[in-house]
């Protein structure tokens, strides 16, 4: 056989494993994301103390918002068919110096965003960083190593414009796209905010809509799981019209669960027990590698836009895994007190520390 030949079907033979890892979420033939949480009492967890990054917003510091319990700070996730290799922050900023990473989305991008901040800051202590917010946009660098760590607050990830007839959430468009042109890794999350309605929609002026405009029709509302497959599809076709992946990769943070009947989404009785109608009080994971709720809708949406797509995207998988962590959520301790209850944010340290142990072995393993 020729060179040529050898070289085509080398070619042919990494192709086809580098668009399976994206899709499939496995390393080595080995699926990270499914598992289960083990307790560590070692010296391992959690991986950082919170008082080293004082950036991190109140709401996720459960433990300085009072929080008495300390279990869901020592559960590690363990793959059934492997182990997750161990995070090494000097090693990645080392290996993306130069680099920007880019995270799109809500809140739940935030909660990731700060994780992976305070895991590279709390690896080079001595490292000087910076950290700017202008507007939507936050930015964290560390300049010895000229890397960029940056989050963009977009909880829909299509527009939402003012009109005369009031805020409108367009389902085909997305000029924000123009911000995500030129990073070298993107990491987008959608999902929180399409369940809120009425009074659940929050004050935030750019997350409030009045309508749904979808093509030329303009509605009151609509069902919120097709309204979120059809902005995905639209995200989908800007992903594979604009983004070379030979300059950038793509990454899908997942759908992360609420554990609260608030938002009509999960409840006590899909983990077994009739009474908690909330995560309030919960203080230990699921044990097994599987939810007995069965999959998340949106999940299974996103996996379907996902596997349309002609350029690859890494699904971080992170739902299943993160709804077994019912114990995980800041519930009463996330603003200092009683006042409400939060089951859809997570305690930092805590399980978005997990999402960044699967991200870096994504980035760098596959």
């Amino acid at each position: 056989m020729g060179s040529f030949a050898i070289s085509s079907v080398v070619m042919v033979v990494v192709l086809v494993f580098y668009v399976f890892v994206e899709t499939n979420g496995s390393v080595g033939g080995c699926d990270l994301f499914h598992g289960s949480w083990v307790l560590d009492e070692s010296n391992s967890y959690p991986l950082y103390e919170i008082s080293k990054c004082p950036f991190i917003e109140k709401e996720f510091d459960c433990i300085n918002n009072g929080r008495p319990d300390q279990f869901y700070l020592k559960y590690r996730w363990q793959p059934t068919a492997c182990n997750l290799p161990r995070f090494n922050g000097y090693d990645m900023l080392t290996r993306l110096r130069g680099k920007s990473i880019l995270f799109v989305g809500d809140s739940l991008s935030l909660n990731q965003w700060q994780s992976l901040t305070c895991m590279l800051h709390t690896a080079v202590p001595q490292a000087q960083y910076t950290s700017l917010r202008n507007g939507d946009l936050s930015i964290f660098t560390f300049p010895s190593f000229d890397v960029t760590v940056k989050l963009s607050r977009n909880a829909f990830l299509v527009d939402t414009v003012s009109e005369s007839i009031g805020r409108v959430l367009k389902l085909d468009s997305i000029e924000a796209g123009k911000l995500w042109e030129g990073n070298d890794i993107l990491i987008f999350d959608s999902w929180h905010w399409w369940l809120h309605t009425g009074r659940k929609q929050p004050y935030v002026y750019r997350i409030r809509w009045d309508y749904i405009q979808d093509g030329n029709n303009t509605y009151r509302d609509m069902d919120r799981l097709v309204a979120y497959t059809k902005a995905l599809r639209t995200w989908a076709k800007w992903i594979d019209d604009n983004v070379d992946p030979t300059k950038t990769r793509v990454f899908f943070q997942g759908v992360s669960p609420d554990h609260s009947e608030l938002l009509n989404n999960f409840s006590g009785s899909q983990w077994g027990q009739s009474y908690p109608k909330s995560c309030e009080g919960q203080s230990r994971p699921l044990s097994g590698s599987n939810y007995p709720g069965g999959p998340h809708p949106a999940e299974t949406a996103l996996k379907g836009v996902l596997s349309s797509m002609s350029k690859a995207v890494y699904l971080l998988d992170i739902t299943e895994l993160s709804q077994l962590r019912k114990d995980g959520h800041p519930s009463v301790y996330g603003h200092g007190g009683h006042r409400d209850t939060d089951c859809s944010h997570w305690c930092l340290p805590g399980v978005p520390d997990t999402w960044n142990l699967l991200f870096y072995a994504a980035l760098f393993q596959t």
